[in-house]
């Protein structure tokens, strides 16, 4: 049964409120650091479980419709719901109530070395940002608040300033993110200029008014503001540096659910404000998604720094979520409404399983950094034996996000799959084989996803440790495993039983699209196109969890020894086994730098010390293996030299003389004069 408006208002004045007096109560506790912590993040906490609440309102049917013209120019703050709004509102719900909840705690190490009023001031803001962005209902709303999450976020990740990575991860998101703002505002103001009016929700019906160039052109400007936001390859420079430099429950948020407002957007664009659009902007995005994907994951394989792999694991993600989105778009451009409502509902299913998996390993590598002091994970190890919780909370995530059963990563992805083999129903040679390829992307994307993951889990928590900070390594407190706790039992749950919110998901989608997904769903499995495809998450966990309690019964059941026997790991012959001996990350990649050599273009040296007295005996050898981005070689690099070219030739005209900047304001006076004239 869905809300009444007054309700739904009075859960918006609930989570705005909350949010406002936790950034209010964080600054004017500063002087005490401890109360600053709870306050700012507790009242966190009861803003997002408001915009919980919010969104599953709006998901069940309920409506919201504010407008305060005094507060903005130019229309007035202006917001309103949809179910397409209530669902984002829902997922960066879902992952800011564990983010708030870890903070607690997580923070506490930040104590007399950063200010805490101004973490949670920028922790409140960046979040009621993100919900106000998906709830604005006119240009000028959107900008604003779009630039209050983007500064927000800028400032968290700013945090830890001293480190020069961090200032140089600051510099770049900045850039980045204010580069895809520029393209958002031209759009916009392209698109209110054409249409003759700032309200959004008018756009879909005046669209049909634009000119097929600029329709065109609003388009790529807006697609490339939001998948600037949304870290697609090759925009998405600024995502591995920034993710890891910010504090860990700021990563979750940022990764979890900060890139998720730009598929808001490009949501938005592609099925909303534009109407149907040509086939070949489905086409685009879909290239796009399945590079980003591929490229995501095969540079998060090599990555050694924990939580830069995470955030390169995070490109590949949306490369999976915009392979739903730009599937549906293609569709809907051939008239196929069905399939684009079920590319839609994977793709929207996976969005919010996204915020619910990454921001537990993003938590758990929080943990893991600060019990070890580092982000390499060569320099970790054994840390199961040191942090049990917290090793089964990441390999929940780890599993969850290689899309294996019965967690929730797997449904999502099988609906993709369906989605895309469906395409056999165009009847365009062109666009069959961008299908197939894209199905092929899905398949080898899946697969390396299980290898990253595998070395991620491995090489930081088994075997022996590397470091002596691994080996002192301690559980993290009971505050932040139950946080990571709280989001595992969430990961089964969506994958157990995902049947409620896709009937949801399913009715969002035939909102944009006009038609119901072919697909139904039961307790006892989803059938995707008229039994084209059937799956039953709630079996499949059930015969799992049947295996691993059989199988030991039946053991016992014909006599076989049920006894425990202790004994060392066989070392090959070898007496005594030390750190040294492991499989190392570097080891585990270098197949995957030989096979895709031409991608990461490593960098090999090998540095051997001789003893000084003889060398037949050999002291020391160092080895790097460091893979490099080629879109920072071959594009951003020549933009980054033109750049400074530029600026060193204009430094001419700043000559330090009051005189001629004078005459530089009599030239323009008089070219505005003519212009005028």
């Amino acid at each position: 049964m869905a809300l009444s408006e007054t309700a739904t208002l009075d859960l918006l004045l609930l989570t705005l409120g909350g949010f406002g007096v936790g950034a209010a109560g964080a600054v004017l506790a500063a002087r005490r650091p401890g109360v600053s912590r709870w306050v700012g993040h507790a009242c966190a906490l009861i803003g997002a479980m408001a915009a919980f609440a919010l969104g599953a309102a709006g998901l069940a049917g309920g409506t919201l419709d504010v407008m305060i013209p005094a507060l903005l120019p130019v229309g007035g703050l202006s917001l309103g719901m949809d179910r397409l709004s209530a669902f984002f509102v829902l997922v960066i719900a879902v992952a800011a109530i564990p983010s708030a909840v870890y903070a607690i705690a997580y923070t506490r190490a930040y104590e007399g070395r950063y200010s805490l009023g101004g973490m949670g001031l920028g922790f409140n803001a960046f979040l009621a940002g993100m919900v106000l962005v998906v709830l604005a209902r006119n240009v000028l709303t959107f900008l604003v608040m779009w630039e209050v999450m983007s500064l927000a976020s800028y400032f968290l990740v700013m945090t830890e300033a001293e480190h020069r990575e961090t200032q140089q991860a600051g510099w770049i998101y900045l850039v980045m993110t204010h580069a895809g703002f520029a393209c958002l505002l031209i759009g916009f103001l392209f698109m209110a200029h054409e249409t003759g009016t700032t309200n959004l929700s008018e756009w879909r019906a005046a669209s049909a008014t634009l000119s097929g160039p600029m329709r065109h052109a609003v388009f790529v400007l807006l697609a490339l503001g939001f998948g600037a936001k949304a870290g697609v390859v090759p925009l998405h420079i600024w995502l591995p540096r920034a993710h890891p430099a910010a504090p860990s429950h700021v990563s979750a948020l940022m990764s979890g659910v900060m890139i998720k407002v730009g598929i808001y957007g490009l949501v938005r664009l592609g099925f909303d404000w534009l109407g149907i659009g040509a086939s070949w902007w489905g086409g685009a995005v879909l290239i796009v998604a399945a590079v980003s994907a591929v490229l995501g994951v095969l540079y998060a394989l090599v990555e050694q720094d924990l939580k830069c792999l995470l955030a390169y694991s995070s490109v590949e993600n949306i490369g999976i979520i915009l392979l739903g989105v730009g599937a549906g778009m293609l569709f809907k451009s051939y008239h196929l409404d069905a399939l684009a409502s079920l590319a839609l509902v994977a793709g929207l299913y996976h969005t919010l399983n996204h915020a619910t998996f990454k921001p537990l390993l993003f938590m758990g590598a929080g943990v893991v950094v600060h019990a070890t002091g580092t982000r390499n994970m060569e320099e970790m190890g054994g840390l199961i034996k040191r942090m049990p919780q917290t090793a089964a909370y990441f390999l929940v995530g780890s599993v969850a996000i290689a899309a294996l059963p019965p967690f929730n990563g797997f449904i999502s992805e099988w609906l993709m799959f369906q989605a895309l083999l469906l395409s056999f129903q165009i009847s365009v040679t062109g666009t069959n084989l961008l299908f197939a390829l894209s199905v092929a992307a899905l398949a080898l994307t899946s697969g390396l996803a299980a290898a990253c993951f595998v070395k991620a889990f491995g090489i930081t928590f088994l075997a022996l440790p590397r470091s002596e900070q691994a080996e002192q390594a301690r559980e993290a407190p009971w505050m932040m495993r139950g946080t990571m706790a709280m989001s595992a039992v969430a990961c089964l749950a969506l994958g157990v039983a995902p049947v409620g919110l896709l009937r949801l998901l399913n009715v969002t989608a035939a909102d944009l699209t006009g038609t119901y997904a072919d697909v139904r769903f039961n307790w006892n499995g989803v059938v995707a196109n008229n039994a084209f495809a059937v799956v039953s998450p709630l079996w499949i966990a059930v015969t799992l969890v049947s295996l691993l309690t059989l199988v030991p019964l039946a053991l016992r059941v014909i006599g076989a020894n049920a006894g425990w026997r202790a004994y060392e790991t066989w070392g090959c012959g070898r007496a005594v086994q030390t750190a040294r001996f492991e499989y190392t990350g570097t080891a585990f990649a270098n197949p995957f730098k030989r096979v895709f050599g031409l991608l990461y273009r490593p960098v090999k040296e090998l540095d051997i010390q001789f003893h000084p007295e003889s060398r037949l005996f050999i002291e020391t050898i160092a080895y790097r293996n460091e893979a490099r981005s080629i879109f920072e070689e071959a594009l951003y690099g020549p933009i980054s030299r033109l750049v400074q070219w530029g600026a060193q030739r204009a430094r001419i005209v700043q000559s330090g003389n009051v005189h001629l900047y004078l005459l530089y304001i009599f030239i323009a006076l008089v070219v505005l004069l003519a212009l005028a004239g």
